[in-house]
C-alpha cells in the first residue's frame, strides 16, 4: 500500500515538475527575440529600444527641457513643467519662411541667466529671440560658417569658410583674418589629429573681443593616397596622415583684437615637432596660457603670452616622464580669484586637482617674469575624471572622479579652503555621466545609470540636499517583453599578479549550467578606452546581447593598459604595445577555462581598432587558444599609424626597433591557423588600409586563409544602416565557424 502511495505521490510531482517546465518554456518562447534593427544603432528600430531620456539645459540656476516643438521650464523642486515657447511661435516671431524656418529646438540655447533669451539657429542665421517679449532682438548670418564658434558676451563669431579663419562682429561686420588657408594650411580647426583632448580650433578671450586660434601648417606631411570609387572614374582624394617616425605638422597660435584689428603670433619659437595644446585665456583678456610638449612627449611645460605683443611672459610649470606626459585640460581659473587656476596633473600616479597660484616672486626658470605656487587639492589611488565647474559661495570645485570604485563615475566637491571632498551625486553608485550644475554651482542635475538603472535624471540642491526625480526611466526591453540575457561583473588579477582587472560577462539567453556554450573575447585594451563599468548592463554593447540570443557566452576584459586607472596602469605597455594586454587578456581566458559551462573547444575574439590589432595579436599568438576571430579596422603595424598617439606609447620605429617589431603583426601572419576575417572601412582616415592589405600580402607570401571584407567610402567606423550590415556579417561568421 504504501508502494502504491509513494508511486502515486512521486507521479504527481513528476507530473507538476513537468507543467513548470513547459510553463516556462512556453513564456519563454513568447518572449520576444532581438533583430539587429533592434540593438544596433543604426537599426530602424534602436530609437525605441534605448532607455528614455530628458534633453535638459541649464539657464542659469533653472533647469529647461529641450523637445523638438518646445521648450519647458521644469521646477526642481517639484518637476512641474511650464511651456515657455514653441517651434511654431518661434517661427511666427521671427517671420521664417520655408527656406529659413526653424525646424527643431532639440538644439536651443540660453546663454544670459536672467534674461529671458534663446539663441536659436536656422539654415540662414543665428537669432536671439525674447520669448517674453515675443520678438527677434537680434539676428547675425550663419550661412556657409563651418567650425562656428559664437561667443555670448560679444555676440561675435569665429568661422572657417573655404578653408580661411573669418570673424563677424556683432553688427555683421565680417573681418577676413587669413587669406592662405587650402588643405596644406588649416586655421582655426581642431590640430595634432584631435589628440592631447584637441577638439576645436579657437578659443575667445573671457569679453569676446580676442579671438586665440589654430594655424597648421601641413604642407610637409605626407599624403595617404584615398580614392573615392563612387565617381564614374575613381577619383583620387588623399588624407594629409603624419606616420610614426615621420614628418609632422607645425603649428603656431595667432591672436586677433577685434578692438585694434591687428593679429599678432604667439612667440613660443620654432614648431617642428612640438605640440601646443590646451589654451586658456586670463580673466582679464591679457595673457594666453598654453601646454607645450616636445615630440618625445615626455616633456610639458605650461607656459604664458602677452595677448597684445605675443611675446613669452613666463614658463609657469614643467613636468617630465621617462615614458611620457600627456596633457589633456586647459587650466581653469578660478570665478573668485583672478590669482589662482585650476590645473589637472598625473605627477603624483593618477589624474588630480592641483591649486596653483600666480605670483611675481622671481622664477624658477630664468626667463620667468612670473612664479606659480601649486599645492595638491585631491589625492588618492583614483583619478578626477572631469570638472564640472564651480560654486562660488562654498568656494569649491565641482567634478567628477572614480574614487568609490575603477567602474563607478561620480559627482563630487572639494573646498579650496581645506580640501574637504564630498560627493554630491545621488546614492553613490553607478555611472553619473550626464550630470551638469548649474551657472552658480548650487543646483547638480544628476543623470546617470547603475547595472540594474537604465537612468535616472534627478534635480539636486547641494546647499539643502533636497532632491526631486524628473525621470526614472523603465527598462525598454522588458518593457516591450524581449527575452534578455544575464549581465554579471567581476574581477581577477592581472598578469602581474596584483593588479585588479574587471570583467563583464553575457550569459547566453535561457542559461543552463550544465551546458558547454561557444565563447566569444570583445576586446578593445587601448589607451583612452575601457569596456566595463557601473552602467545600465554594465555597459554592454548592444552586440553581444544578440550574439546571447543566439546561445553564446560573451566575455569582456578591461585589461592594463586601459584607461582611468592611474599612470602605472596605463603605461605598463608603453614601447611594447599588445604585449601586456595579451597577457591580461589569457589570464581572463584562464579564468573562462576554469567554468564548466564555457566550451574551451570553441573559443572567438572579437575587436575593433585597438582591439582589431588585439584579435589578430590573440588568434596568432594562441593559435590554439582561439578558433575563430574577426578583427575591424585593426592596426598591424605601429610604423603605419599616426604620430602623436603612436609615439606616445611606441616612440619612433628609430629608436625603438625591437619594440615594432615584437609587435608588428606582419611576423605573426604564418601563424595563423583559426578561422580569421578582417574588416575595413576602405577610406579610413585613422588606420589606414595600408595596415590590413599589407597583413594580407604577408599572410599569401606565408600560405595562410583569412578572410577579408571592406566597406567601400566608409572611413574607421559603419556609419548609418551599414552598422547593421557589419554587426550581421560580424555574428554569421561566428554562426558559420564557432557554433
Amino acid at each position: 500500500m504504501m508502494n502504491k502511495n509513494l508511486i502515486k505521490t512521486v507521479a504527481r510531482r513528476v507530473a507538476a515538475a513537468a507543467a513548470c517546465i513547459l510553463i516556462t518554456m512556453n513564456a519563454a518562447a513568447q518572449l520576444k527575440q532581438f533583430s539587429l534593427e533592434d540593438l544596433n544603432f543604426g537599426g530602424t528600430n534602436y530609437h525605441n529600444m534605448i532607455p528614455e531620456y530628458r534633453n535638459i539645459t541649464w539657464w542659469g540656476d533653472e533647469l529647461v527641457l529641450r523637445n523638438a516643438e518646445e521648450c519647458k521650464l521644469v521646477n526642481k523642486a517639484n518637476g512641474k513643467e511650464t511651456t515657455l515657447f514653441t517651434e511654431a511661435q518661434l517661427n511666427a516671431w521671427a517671420n521664417t519662411n520655408e527656406d529659413s524656418k526653424i525646424l527643431n529646438l532639440g538644439w536651443a540655447q540660453f546663454p544670459y541667466a536672467g534674461k529671458s533669451l534663446v539663441l536659436i539657429a536656422n539654415k540662414q542665421e543665428r537669432m536671439l529671440i525674447d520669448f517674453k517679449k515675443k520678438a527677434v532682438v537680434w539676428r547675425q548670418a550663419s550661412k556657409g560658417q563651418e567650425f562656428a564658434d559664437w561667443n555670448n558676451a560679444s555676440k561675435a563669431v569665429a568661422y572657417v569658410n573655404d578653408h580661411n579663419l573669418y570673424v563677424m562682429d556683432a553688427e555683421g561686420k565680417t573681418t577676413q583674418l587669413s587669406t592662405d588657408g587650402s588643405r596644406e594650411i588649416v586655421y582655426g580647426q581642431a590640430v595634432h589629429r584631435n589628440e592631447f583632448a584637441s577638439m576645436k580650433g579657437t578659443f575667445w578671450s573671457p569679453d569676446g573681443t580676442k579671438l586665440a586660434f589654430n594655424r597648421m601648417d601641413q604642407s610637409m606631411v605626407a599624403d595617404y593616397p584615398q580614392v573615392n570609387t563612387f565617381e564614374r572614374e575613381a577619383t583620387y582624394e588623399p588624407d594629409k596622415y603624419p606616420m610614426c617616425g615621420m614628418k609632422s605638422h607645425k603649428v603656431t597660435i595667432g591672436v586677433y583684437d577685434m578692438k585694434t584689428g591687428k593679429t599678432v603670433y604667439l612667440k613660443a619659437g620654432d614648431p617642428t615637432d612640438r605640440y601646443f595644446t590646451n589654451l586658456a585665456w586670463a580673466p582679464d583678456g591679457k595673457k594666453v596660457y598654453m601646454f607645450e610638449l616636445n615630440r618625445d612627449q615626455n616633456d610639458c611645460r605650461l607656459t604664458a603670452y602677452d595677448a597684445e605683443t605675443g611675446e613669452k611672459t613666463g614658463e609657469l610649470y614643467r613636468e617630465v616622464d621617462e615614458k611620457y606626459v600627456e596633457p589633456l585640460n586647459p587650466i581653469v581659473f578660478l570665478p573668485w580669484d583672478k590669482s589662482q587656476f585650476i590645473m589637472q596633473s598625473r605627477q603624483d600616479g593618477y589624474n588630480h586637482l592641483y591649486l596653483c597660484t600666480l605670483g611675481m616672486h622671481g622664477s624658477r626658470m630664468a626667463s620667468n617674469t612670473e612664479s606659480l605656487e601649486v599645492e595638491q587639492l585631491t589625492e588618492g589611488k583614483w583619478e578626477v575624471l572631469s570638472v564640472l565647474g564651480f560654486n562660488s559661495k562654498t568656494k569649491s570645485i565641482i567634478y567628477k572622479s572614480n574614487e568609490a570604485s575603477p567602474i563607478q563615475q561620480n559627482v563630487y566637491s572639494v573646498s579650496v579652503a581645506n580640501k574637504k571632498r564630498t560627493r554630491i551625486d545621488e546614492g553613490g553608485k553607478g555611472w553619473h555621466e550626464g550630470s551638469t550644475i548649474s551657472a552658480s554651482g548650487r543646483y547638480l542635475l544628476d543623470n546617470y545609470q547603475e547595472p540594474t538603472v537604465p537612468r535616472r535624471i534627478v534635480a539636486i540642491d547641494t546647499q539643502t540636499g533636497k532632491s526631486h526625480c524628473i525621470l526614472n526611466a523603465k527598462d525598454p526591453w522588458k518593457e516591450k517583453g524581449y527575452n534578455i540575457p544575464e549581465y554579471s561583473c567581476g574581477k581577477l588579477k592581472a598578469a602581474d599578479g596584483t593588479t585588479d582587472l574587471y570583467w563583464r560577462m553575457v550569459k547566453p539567453v535561457d542559461f543552463d549550467p550544465n551546458k558547454k556554450y561557444p565563447t566569444v573575447v570583445y576586446v578593445y585594451g587601448g589607451p583612452h578606452a575601457h569596456n566595463v563599468d557601473a552602467r545600465w548592463h554594465y555597459s554592454s554593447r548592444s552586440w553581444e546581447t544578440y550574439m546571447a540570443q543566439k546561445g553564446y557566452l560573451l566575455f569582456i576584459l578591461d585589461n592594463r593598459g586601459s584607461e582611468h586607472r592611474g599612470k602605472d596602469f596605463e603605461q605598463a605597455t608603453f614601447r611594447q604595445l599588445g604585449q601586456e594586454e595579451m597577457k591580461d587578456q589569457m589570464k581572463g581566458v584562464e579564468y573562462l577555462k576554469s567554468l564548466p559551462y564555457v566550451d574551451q573547444n570553441r573559443m572567438g575574439v572579437h575587436g575593433w581598432s585597438f582591439g582589431g590589432f588585439m584579435t589578430i595579436s590573440l588568434m596568432t599568438n594562441y593559435p590554439d587558444v582561439f578558433k575563430v576571430g574577426v578583427a575591424g579596422g585593426p592596426v598591424i603595424d605601429w610604423k603605419w599609424y599616426e604620430v602623436m598617439y603612436g609615439e606616445r606609447y611606441m616612440d619612433t620605429p628609430e629608436s625603438n626597433p625591437e619594440g615594432y617589431a615584437k609587435t608588428s603583426l606582419l611576423n605573426k601572419a604564418k601563424d595563423l591557423k583559426g578561422k580569421l576575417q578582417i574588416i575595413t572601412g576602405m577610406n579610413d582616415p585613422t588606420v589606414v588600409p595600408q595596415n590590413c592589405l599589407m597583413f594580407l600580402n604577408a599572410c599569401s607570401e606565408a600560405g595562410t586563409q583569412p578572410d577579408f571584407f571592406a566597406y567601400p567610402g566608409e572611413g574607421h567606423n559603419m556609419m548609418g544602416h551599414k552598422s547593421v550590415h557589419l554587426h550581421e556579417r560580424i555574428t554569421q561568421y561566428f554562426e558559420d565557424y564557432l557554433k
